[in-house]
C-alpha cells in the first residue's frame, strides 16, 4: 500500500466516524507533513511518512479519536526529524496542535544529569503535556504501537530496548487508560521480542488445545443462550482466550506449567439494554438466570459496576462451574461498558451524557492527573528512582478503603495505614502515631485491604522519620516524606560539616573538595553530603587510622569499604591489569568509541570481563541482554529479570544485545525452590535425582517443614539451564512434591 492509498484508508475511516467532518484540517496535516518528510525513509527502505499515517490510522480507528488529535499523529516526528519549529505548527495548525505535537516530540538535555536516559527524560515530558491534555500520551501509546509493529526491521540489540521498555511502561500506561486491546497487543508484541522461543512455545500449545476450548466454549454456553433468549435479551457471546503473555506471565508468577493454567478460556456477555438507564439492573438479571444454571464461586465474584475501577471499566465479572468440571469465568456487560474496556477514555467522549457514572469516570481521570503532578512536582534526581514512581503509583491495582464517616478513597494495591493518612491530609501523615483499621489497632506500615476502614491516631509530638521512606508506596506520601527528611538533612549535614573541618583543623588541615572527595569514596558515601551526615551522626569515627587511610593509603585502602562491591559473581581467577584499579581488575571499561550496536558474545576467554549481577544469575542457554553501567562495566542479566526491564526503561540507550558460547563445561550457580508434603526418605529422594541421576555437584541444599510441608532451597553447579530443566522435570516426579522452580 502506498501512503496515498493508506491516507485515503485514513480518511474513509474517518468520515465513517461520529465525529464532526474537518477533512480539509487533516488533510493540510497530511500535505504539510509529507513535504517535510519527503526525503526520509524507514528503516525498511520504505518512506518514512507511512509510519505518521499509520499512527494516525490507529488514533483515529483503533482509538476512536478525533481530527485534532488525527492531525497532531500525522505531524509527530515533524519536530524531530525536520527543520520546521513548534512556531511554525502553531502559526499553521493553531496552538492546540502545537501543544500535543510539542509534548509528543523529544527533548534534548535532561534533568537527570550527564547520565540521563533520554528515554525517561522524553516520558517525563511527556507526563507533563499530559497533564494538560491526556490526548497526548494516548497518540504516544499509538506511536508505540506501529513502531512495535514493525520491531522486526530494528536491530537486536534496539529491539530489546524497545520491547523491554514497552513492557515496563507502555502496556501498564495503556491499562491504566482502559485501552485493553492495545494493552494486550503492546504485551504480546514485547513478549515475542523479549522471549521469542517462550511466545512461540505457548502460541503452538495454544493452536493444539483449541478444539477443546471451543468444544467446551459450545457445551458452557448452549443453556446460557437458551436463557437469554427466553428473557428477551440482545445480546453476543464470545470466547476471550487469554493471551501468550498473561499466559507466560502467570506461569512465572505461580510457577506453574501450561496445563496448569485454568483460566485460559473466558466467556464475555455482552448485550444492548433494553433502557440505557437500566444496564445495570440488567447486568444482575442476567447474573441470577446464570446462577440457576451453573454453581458460581462464592469467592470470585467481581462487581465493577457499583464502583467501577479508576480506568473507567465497568463489568460484573462471576465464575461459574461448567458440566465439565472447570471454572470459567464469565463477564457481563452492556455494549457501552465493552468499548469503553477496549477504549477506554476515548469511549467515555463518544458516550458523553452528563451522567453520574461519566462524572465518576472523569474524577478518576483527573485524580490520576493530579497524582502524575505530584510526582513531577518533586523531580527525581534518578531515572530509576522516576519510572518507579510512575510505575508504583499509576499502575498499580486499586482498592476501595473507607475513611471513619463512611466515605470510599481509592487507594493502589499495596498501601499502607501512612500512605492513607498523607492521601487525606499532610498533617495527618506527618503526625501520624498509629492507626485503626475496622476498629484494631494497627502500626503505621499495616498493608490495607479493599474494604478496610482506616482511622488515622496522631500525636502533635510526633515527626517524621527515616525508615517511613521504606513502607509507604505512594508518590504524595513519598514526596512529602522526602522533602521534610531533605530539610532536616541539610541542617544535619551541616553541623556535620562544622564538626568535620574542626577535626581537621586540629591536624593542620583544611576541608577542601579534594579531602571530602576521599573521604566520600573511602567510606563508599554517594556524595558529600550523606558523607557530612555521617560524620553528624557518629557513622563515620574520626581518628588517626581513618586519616591515615584517606591520605596516604595505609591501612590498605585498596581493600577499603570503599573498594568492595557486593552483588556480583566472577568466574575466573582476577587477572593484573596495568593501569586499571582493584575494583577493575580484568573488567573490560567501556570507552567513548565502544561500538554498543554490537552483540557482546560471552565465552570462557573473556567472561571475567563482565559483571554478572545476583538479581537474576544467568547461566549459559539463559536469554540475556548487556548493560553498560554508570561505571562504563559492563552487567549481564537475564532477559527475564525485573531489574533488566527497569533498565530498558530508563537506560535504553545502554542496552546491548548479548548471547552465550561456552564450550568448556564451565560450571556455573544455579538455585531451585522446591514445596511438597513431607515424609520419610523426601531429602534422600532429592538428592538422588541431583546427584546420582545427574552427576551435578549440590554446593548447599536445605530443607524446613511445618505441618507437613516441607520447603527445600538448593544451590547446585551446573554447566547450562538444559541440564536445570532436565532436574526439576524429574524432581516434580517425586511423590509428594507439589511445585519446583528455579529461583
Amino acid at each position: 500500500m502506498t501512503v496515498d492509498e493508506a491516507f485515503e484508508r485514513l480518511l474513509e475511516g474517518y468520515m465513517n466516524s461520529n465525529h464532526r467532518k474537518k477533512v480539509d484540517i487533516i488533510q493540510k496535516a497530511y500535505n504539510f507533513a509529507l513535504h517535510a518528510h519527503q526525503d526520509e525513509l524507514r528503516q525498511s527502505g520504505e518512506p518514512y511518512m507511512q509510519h505518521p499515517v499509520a499512527v494516525a490510522t490507529i488514533v483515529s480507528q483503533e482509538m476512536g479519536l478525533g481530527s485534532t488529535s488525527i492531525c497532531a499523529a500525522l505531524l509527530h516526528d515533524v519536530l524531530e526529524n525536520t527543520d520546521y519549529t513548534i512556531d511554525d505548527i502553531r502559526n499553521i495548525f493553531g496552538d492546540k496542535i502545537a501543544q500535543i505535537v510539542d509534548g509528543l516530540s523529544k527533548i534534548a538535555g535532561g534533568i537527570f544529569g550527564d547520565k540521563a536516559s533520554s528515554r525517561a527524560e522524553n516520558f517525563k515530558k511527556l507526563l507533563l503535556t499530559m497533564s494538560e491534555d491526556i490526548r497526548v500520551i494516548l497518540i504516544k501509546i499509538c506511536d508505540r504501537l506501529d513502531n512495535m509493529r514493525h520491531l522486526d526491521r530494528e536491530p537486536e540489540g534496539k529491539r530489546y530496548k524497545i520491547a523491554g521498555e514497552t513492557l515496563y511502561i507502555y502496556a501498564p500506561l495503556a491499562n491504566r487508560l482502559g485501552l485493553n486491546a492495545i494493552k494486550t497487543e503492546l504485551e504480546d508484541l514485547g513478549f515475542k521480542y523479549e522471549h521469542p522461543e517462550d511466545y512461540e512455545a505457548i502460541e503452538k500449545k495454544l493452536a493444539h488445545t483449541r478444539e477443546q476450548r471451543d468444544a467446551l466454549f459450545a457445551d458452557f454456553t448452549t443453556p446460557i443462550r437458551k436463557a437469554l433468549d427466553s428473557m428477551g435479551t440482545n445480546y453476543q457471546i464470545k470466547a476471550r482466550i487469554k493471551s501468550p503473555y498473561s499466559i507466560w506471565n502467570k506461569m512465572q508468577k505461580k510457577h506453574v506449567s501450561f496445563d496448569e493454567i485454568y483460566d485460559i478460556l473466558a466467556v464475555r456477555i455482552i448485550f444492548s439494554p433494553k433502557k440505557q438507564e437500566e444496564e445495570v439492573n440488567e447486568c444482575f438479571n442476567i447474573y441470577v438466570a446464570l446462577c440457576k444454571l451453573y454453581k458460581s464461586h462464592p469467592d470470585r465474584l467481581r462487581d465493577w459496576l457499583s464502583h467501577p475501577k479508576a480506568n473507567g471499566y465497568q463489568a460484573l465479572h462471576v465464575t461459574l462451574m461448567s458440566s465439565m468440571g472447570q471454572w470459567i469465568e464469565v463477564q457481563i456487560r452492556s455494549k457501552k461498558m465493552d468499548e469503553i474496556a477496549e477504549q477506554g477514555f476515548a469511549a467515555h467522549w463518544k458516550y458523553k451524557t452528563g451522567d453520574d457514572t461519566e462524572k465518576v469516570a472523569e474524577d478518576e481521570l483527573n485524580g490520576w492527573l493530579q497524582t502524575i503532578k505530584e510526582i513531577l512536582d518533586d523531580p527525581q534526581p534518578d531515572a530509576m528512582d522516576f519510572l518507579d514512581a510512575i510505575k508504583l503509583n499509576l499502575f498499580a491495582s486499586e482498592i476501595f478503603v473507607f475513611s471513619p464517616k463512611g466515605d470510599i478513597i481509592t487507594m493502589p494495591a499495596g498501601c499502607t495505614a501512612l500512605d492513607f493518612a498523607f492521601q487525606i491530609h499532610t498533617f495527618l501523615g506527618t503526625h501520624c502515631i498509629g492507626a485503626k483499621v475496622n476498629h484494631k489497632l494497627v502500626p503505621l506500615s499495616h498493608v490495607l485491604k479493599g474494604g478496610d476502614q482506616v482511622e488515622i491516631i496522631t500525636s502533635n509530638s510526633q515527626t517524621v522519620h527515616h525508615e517511613w521512606i521504606n513502607f509507604v508506596t505512594t508518590a504524595k506520601a513519598k514526596n512529602k516524606i522526602q522533602a521534610l527528611l531533605r530539610k532536616r538533612d541539610r541542617e544535619d549535614a551541616k553541623q556535620g560539616e562544622e564538626k568535620l573541618r574542626a577535626w581537621l583543623d586540629q591536624k593542620g588541615l583544611a576541608l577542601t573538595t579534594s579531602i571530602l572527595d576521599k573521604f566520600t569514596e573511602y567510606h563508599q558515601a554517594r556524595t558529600h553530603e550523606r558523607l557530612l551526615l555521617d560524620v553528624a551522626h557518629g557513622d563515620l569515627q574520626l581518628d588517626d587510622k581513618l586519616l591515615n587511610a584517606v591520605l596516604y593509603g595505609k591501612d590498605g585502602v585498596a581493600e577499603g569499604k570503599g573498594n568492595r562491591r557486593k552483588g556480583w559473581r566472577r568466574f575466573l581467577p582476577f587477572v593484573k591489569a596495568k593501569g586499571l584499579k582493584a575494583t577493575q581488575k580484568a573488567l573490560l571499561i567501556v570507552g567513548k568509541d565502544f561500538d554498543k550496536s554490537q552483540t557482546i558474545v560471552v565465552n570462557e576467554e573473556n567472561i571475567n570481563h563482565y559483571l554478572f549481577p545476583d538479581c537474576c544469575s544467568p547461566i549459559p542457554g539463559d536469554g540475556i541482554l548487556a548493560y553498560v553501567n554508570k561505571h562504563n562495566q559492563i552487567e549481564i542479566h537475564q532477559r527475564s529479570c525485573p531489574e533488566a526491564q527497569r533498565l530498558q526503561s530508563a537506560f535504553g540507550t545502554d542496552i546491548m544485545a548479548a548471547r552465550w558460547n561456552m564450550t568448556n563445561g564451565q560450571t556455573f550457580n544455579a538455585s531451585i525452590e522446591m514445596r511438597g508434603i513431607d515424609r520419610k526418605g523426601m531429602t534422600r529422594d532429592v538428592s538422588m535425582v541431583i546427584y546420582d541421576t545427574f552427576n551435578v555437584n549440590i554446593k548447599s541444599l536445605s530443607m524446613t517443614t511445618d505441618d507437613g510441608i516441607f520447603n527445600c532451597h538448593t544451590e547446585l553447579l551446573v554447566t547450562d539451564n538444559v541440564i536445570i530443566e532436565k532436574i526439576i522435570k524429574r524432581l516434580s516426579d517425586i511423590n509428594g512434591m507439589q511445585s519446583v522452580h528455579r529461583s
